[in-house]
């Protein structure tokens, strides 16, 4: 696994709220983002999401009990057989498979682990967000 980071996802109770706290650090969502749903920001080589928290803790395969802090961090990479070699590498070193790599609604192909202290990672290939030489996510 490349040293980088692609995705830093934040769960939160109020999408509404928490979009307009970033937009008045003046952040700009991109395009993408879904009204209602979930906002991306294009930070240069890494995208920060908000999305709603208790469908981020299902996506990660974590219960929010109050000590998972709503996040999750994600790699990506360029194909589903990496995926899957990503997560049986982080398995072997010590993480707990939260969900197998497979296909994904938004017809890209993830999987999650959960590393040693308990932080979700989700590792994807995302059609929408090719990769440049430099691995970093591009979003359309």
């Amino acid at each position: 696994m490349d040293q980088r980071i692609t995705l830093v996802t934040l769960g939160v109770r109020d999408l509404s709220r928490s979009i307009a706290f970033y937009r008045a650090l003046g952040w700009r969502a991109h395009p993408t983002s879904v009204d209602g749903e979930i906002a991306f920001f294009d930070t240069g080589g890494l995208v920060l999401a908000l999305w709603g928290r208790d469908e981020l803790a299902a996506d990660s395969g974590v219960e929010d009990g109050g000590g998972w802090g709503g996040v999750t961090l994600a790699h990506n990479v360029l194909e589903a057989e990496k995926v899957d070699t990503v997560l049986a590498d982080a398995v072997a070193a010590g993480a707990r498979l939260a969900r197998a790599g497979a296909p994904t609604p938004w017809g890209g192909y993830s999987g999650v682990f959960i590393d040693p202290d308990g932080h979700p990672w989700e590792v994807a290939v995302n059609p929408g967000w090719p990769l440049d030489e430099a691995g970093r996510p591009q979003l359309g």
